[in-house]
């Protein structure tokens, strides 16, 4: 998956270190409100940190054990979506993703998420999909309950962010779920 078109507006593509300091960016403009649900924004203190995780995710995408796309709407980057890790013995994986303040509300997390469970389950061959949020971060959560996504549990006190404990929303998808025509 080198590029895939969404729509006329948008397109996943996979990221490059050329792509470090646009992704800075949009990371650095958004730092307060995505900071708020992950801890990535705090680590990412300069375009070499966004160097550093790009090409990390690289190196797992040789490994084959998941890897990060930028989200691209009208050209620019407008987040990330990525597998977390892919296990091939449970052919399952997990499914991240998070957009710039200028790019919410545009559906586009939606739709970058259902590309993703498509190639998950089309070309990957993998049998289950997952998606983790934390409890609170309710516009996230609406993208696994839109998507027809089961709530399988919570993790109570999962990760200590921001002065706070914060539980997380364990979501999963079957591929004899999913129906790409039924959304």
């Amino acid at each position: 998956m080198y590029k895939v078109h969404i729509d006329s507006d948008n397109h996943l593509s996979i990221l490059e270190p050329r792509n470090a300091s646009e992704l800075f960016k949009v990371i650095d403009e958004s730092r307060e409100n995505i900071g708020k649900w992950l801890s990535f924004p705090e680590k990412t203190k300069k375009v070499d940190d966004s160097v550093a995780f790009i090409e990390k995710s690289l190196k797992r995408l040789s490994e084959n054990n998941g890897y990060w796309a930028g989200i691209w709407h009208n050209g620019s980057i407008a987040g990330s979506i990525g597998f977390l890790y892919i296990d091939w013995n449970a052919k399952k994986t997990e499914i991240g993703y998070w957009l710039g303040d200028r790019f919410t509300g545009k559906g586009l997390a939606t739709k970058a998420v259902k590309q993703f469970i498509d190639h998950s389950f089309n070309e990957l061959d993998l049998r289950k999909v997952e998606i983790n949020v934390a409890s609170n971060n309710f516009k996230s959560r609406a993208i696994p309950e839109r998507l027809d996504f089961t709530q399988e549990g919570i993790i109570r006190n999962y990760e200590y962010l921001n002065g706070e404990y914060h539980d997380r929303v364990i979501y999963g998808l079957l591929k004899e779920e999913w129906n790409l025509t039924d959304i």
